[in-house]
C-alpha cells in the first residue's frame, strides 16, 4: 500500500538513527514532493528529526507552482534546505536506458533512451533561473550528459554561481566535458558506482568508451571541486565505502585488484572534501558546514581510524564512534 504520514514518520526516524551510525549529519535526499517536505519540516521542528536534510524537489507541476509561483524563492531554516529540484535525463547504464551516443555494443538496435523533452525541460530551467533555484539532473549516458550540458549552458549563458549540478554525470565525451568549468556547472558523483559498474558496463560500452565513464578526476580538474555521495539506497549507505572507491578504484571486496582506471582515483584529500566542504558548497552551504572553522555548526563524526595514513587494507574496517549535530552527540558506538 501506499505509505501513509506514519508509515513515513516511521521511516525517517529509522533511516535517521542508521544514517547517524554511519556519520551522516546531512543528506540530500532527492525526489521529494510537497507533502513529504512538510513532514520533514514538521519533524524538525518537534527535533523528533535532528539530521539535516537538502530537500531536492520532484519535477512534478504541484511542487513547481507551489516553491516557485507561489513562494519564489529558496526556503532555508536551520536544518531544512529548500532550493533544488531533481530532474532525470535519462535511465541507467545496466538496463540500457541510459541515453548514449552510439549505440550499445551488446544491443546495436538500442541506444537508450531520454526521459525528457527538450524544450519541456528548458522552460523549467529557466523558471528555476528567475526564481534562484538550483537544477540537479540525472545524467549517465554521453548523449544524455551532452543534452543536459548543452541545455544548461543555454539557460546559464555565462559565467554563473547559481552550482547547478549534473547527478552522476557518468559518461561524458572528451569534448564536452569542459563545458563544466565554462558554465560552473558541479558534476555530483558517487564513486560506488564506478566499482560496482565495472565488471559488466564494458560489456555495454566496449574497452574504448568506457574510459569516457567514471571519470572522477577529469571531471574534479574543470572546477577543482566535486561532490561526492553514497546514492542509497542503490548503493550502500556508509561514506567510508564512497572514500574507499574514489581513492583506491576498489570494490569492498577489493576487486579489481590493480583498481578501475586509476588514473581518474581522488587523492585522500580530494575524497575527503568531496564529502564534506564541496559537498555543502554544492549545496550552498559552505558557510555553515564542511569545515571545522569558528562560527560554523559543529557538524562532526570522530572515527576510530585515520583516514588520510590508515594503510588500504583496514580503510574498510573504519567505524564512527560518535556522531555530532549542531554541538549534540546524535550516535555514540
Amino acid at each position: 500500500p501506499k505509505p501513509n504520514e506514519l508509515t513515513k514518520k516511521i521511516g525517517l526516524l529509522k533511516s535517521q538513527k542508521e544514517c547517524f551510525s554511519f556519520g551522516l549529519t546531512t543528506v540530500d535526499i532527492a525526489g521529494l514532493n510537497k507533502s513529504d517536505v512538510e513532514l520533514i519540516d514538521g519533524l524538525q521542528s518537534s527535533e523528533e528529526l535532528k539530521i539535516k536534510i537538502y530537500a531536492m524537489l520532484s519535477d512534478n507541476e504541484e511542487n513547481l507552482s507551489y516553491y516557485l509561483d507561489s513562494i519564489g524563492k529558496p526556503i532555508k531554516k536551520n536544518r531544512l534546505n529548500i532550493r533544488s529540484f531533481k530532474f532525470f535525463a535519462d535511465g541507467s547504464l545496466g538496463s540500457r536506458g541510459a541515453c548514449l551516443i552510439k549505440p550499445y555494443k551488446d544491443k546495436v538496435s538500442s541506444n537508450g533512451f531520454m526521459l525528457q523533452e527538450v524544450n519541456k525541460y528548458e522552460k523549467k530551467l529557466f523558471r528555476l533561473k528567475k526564481n534562484g533555484f538550483q537544477a540537479c539532473t540525472h545524467a549517465i549516458g554521453d548523449s544524455a550528459n551532452r543534452t543536459i550540458l548543452k541545455s544548461y549552458s543555454k539557460i546559464l549563458k555565462e559565467s554563473n554561481d547559481l552550482r547547478w549540478r549534473i547527478e552522476h554525470a557518468q559518461c561524458v565525451s572528451p569534448e564536452d566535458i569542459s563545458i563544466f568549468s565554462q558554465y560552473n556547472i558541479i558534476p555530483s558523483v558517487q564513486p560506488t558506482h564506478a566499482t560496482s559498474d565495472f565488471s559488466w558496463a564494458i560489456l555495454r560500452l566496449g574497452k574504448k568508451r568506457l574510459l569516457s565513464c567514471y571519470q572522477y578526476y577529469s571531471l574534479f580538474k574543470q572546477n577543482k571541486l566535486i561532490a561526492l555521495g553514497t546514492d542509497f539506497p542503490v548503493e550502500e549507505i556508509n561514506p567510508i565505502n564512497t572514500f574507499y572507491a574514489a581513492v583506491f578504484r576498489k570494490n569492498s571486496s577489493g576487486n579489481p585488484i590493480e583498481g578501475f582506471q586509476k588514473d581518474q582515483a581522488l587523492t585522500r584529500m580530494e575524497a575527503i572534501k568531496g564529502m564534506t566542504i564541496w559537498a555543502a558548497l554544492s549545496n550552498f552551504e559552505e558557510n555553515e558546514k564542511g569545515s571545522l572553522e569558528i562560527g560554523k555548526f559543529a557538524d562532526m563524526v570522530v572515527l576510530n581510524k585515520d583516514l588520510f595514513t590508515e594503510k588500504q587494507s583496514e580503510i574498510l574496517n573504519t567505524k564512527v564512534l560518535k556522531t555530532i549535530v549542531n554541538g549534540e552527540v546524535v550516535y555514540s558506538d
